[in-house]
């Protein structure tokens, strides 16, 4: 299997810095490195009609999201997106380009959550945050002007497996 040409570059671009791999360095500086890594790569953010921020109440406290909103009125279908990077190192701002692209693309609201982290919270710190955020949005469709029966959950890497157990837990209660 070969490699995913942006993959490629990006690791021929980290070996050419002589940056030693992420996974060598703590929790903080592999998240100070990430972050860098965005601001150098990133294009100036796609537009929506707007972006609100808040925190959900949460088991271990709150639980902060960035909403996405494209053109359109009210209520918006939503797709709830939780970010990648391994756990560890991704975060709101590490994929607000691709929450904005997603709002505009599919023409739907994005509310995207901001987990709890490891290794400082254990397993299952961001799979309760994850399933606790994606009820209260739907307990609270409006205060978000969205659809409650148009939810959907999704993510990349990390927050793609998350998006996996989020929905096993939300058939899994439903079916209860």
């Amino acid at each position: 299997m070969t490699l995913d040409p942006q993959v490629k570059h990006l690791l021929a671009q980290m070996k050419a810095a002589g940056t030693p791999p992420l996974e060598s360095f703590p929790p903080e500086l592999a998240r100070e490195a990430f972050r860098k890594m965005n601001q150098e790569q990133s294009e100036p953010a796609a537009e929506v009609q707007r972006v609100q921020e808040g925190a959900i109440p949460g088991q271990a406290g709150e639980i902060p999201f960035r909403a996405y909103y494209p053109e359109g009125k009210a209520p918006y279908p939503v797709l709830v997106f939780f970010h990648g990077g391994g756990w560890v190192i991704g975060n709101l701002d590490s994929h607000d380009d691709i929450c904005r692209t997603l709002a505009n693309a599919a023409n739907c609201a994005v509310i995207a959550i901001d987990y709890r982290l490891a290794p400082e919270n254990k397993f299952p710190a961001a799979v309760e945050d994850c399933y606790t955020a994606v009820k209260y949005i739907q307990e609270n469709a409006g205060e978000f002007h969205i659809d409650p029966s148009r939810i959907a959950v999704g993510g990349d890497s990390a927050g793609g497996n998350l998006t996996a157990v989020v929905s096993q837990l939300a058939k899994k209660s439903r079916d209860a």
